[in-house]
């Protein structure tokens, strides 16, 4: 008899290292339509709907700016969706962090994560 094959999508253990008690590192946002996306991606926000999205590198929207981080999945790849995110007071695992394709070198990646410290997500 074969077994089915079970496979786990990422989770905050994946990326998560220390946020503060209370829930004060989270805040509940809208994620804008148009891609599923999973815990840890880092996220901009479009600044004429502040909306999250996923950041996008080379944008011009305000999505370019790290803004936050996926805390919950996200399926918003038909409508927007509502999930909770790290805005501020945490600390995360880098390589646990998704970022878009469109960081596709490690100094943009760099930069990212320095747009994250400065709202007060470390980034290890």
């Amino acid at each position: 008899m074969d077994m089915p094959t079970l496979t786990e999508g990422k989770t905050p253990g994946d990326f998560l290292l220390f946020e503060e008690q209370d829930h004060y590192s989270r805040e509940e946002v809208t994620i804008a339509a148009g891609a599923d996306l999973e815990p840890g991606t880092v996220l901009g926000m479009v600044t004429a709907t502040e909306k999250y999205v996923a950041s996008d590198e080379a944008g011009a929207d305000g999505s370019e700016a790290a803004a936050a981080v996926l805390l919950t999945p996200a399926a918003a790849a038909e409508a927007d969706v509502t999930a909770v995110v790290l805005k501020r007071h945490a600390r995360v695992r880098r390589f646990g962090l998704t970022f878009d394709a469109s960081y596709d070198t490690e100094a943009k990646r760099d930069a990212a994560c320095a747009e994250l410290e400065a709202l007060g997500i470390v980034v290890s």
